[in-house]
């Protein structure tokens, strides 16, 4: 995947536009699922964004607590009332 970013980004003019392209692929960006010239790119606009900067690194810390913290069991007729909500009941009996 190649996003349309010019190759030379500091902030100004298109520096809206360059944010906007680089929230619209920031889980890729994350994930590391993008090309290795456009990871770049993204990182030499976070160097001159501190926006962007805040973002990306608010979005790790997120990604970092989520993956740390214990998973808590929802109470069984919470589930079960959700479930019922959501018409997937069938899936509820395999749950157990």
């Amino acid at each position: 995947m190649v996003l349309p970013i010019s190759v030379q980004i500091t902030p100004d003019e298109n520096s809206k536009r360059v944010c906007q392209e680089i929230k619209a692929h920031l889980s890729e960006y994350l994930d590391d699922e993008l090309e290795h010239t456009v990871c770049a790119e993204i990182e030499a606009h976070l160097r001159a964004c501190p926006d962007c900067r805040v973002l990306v690194d608010t979005m790790r810390q997120t990604i970092l607590l989520y993956h740390t913290l214990e998973a808590e069991r929802m109470p069984k007729a919470a589930r079960a009332r959700l479930y019922r909500a959501l018409h997937l009941t069938e899936l509820l009996e395999q749950s157990h």
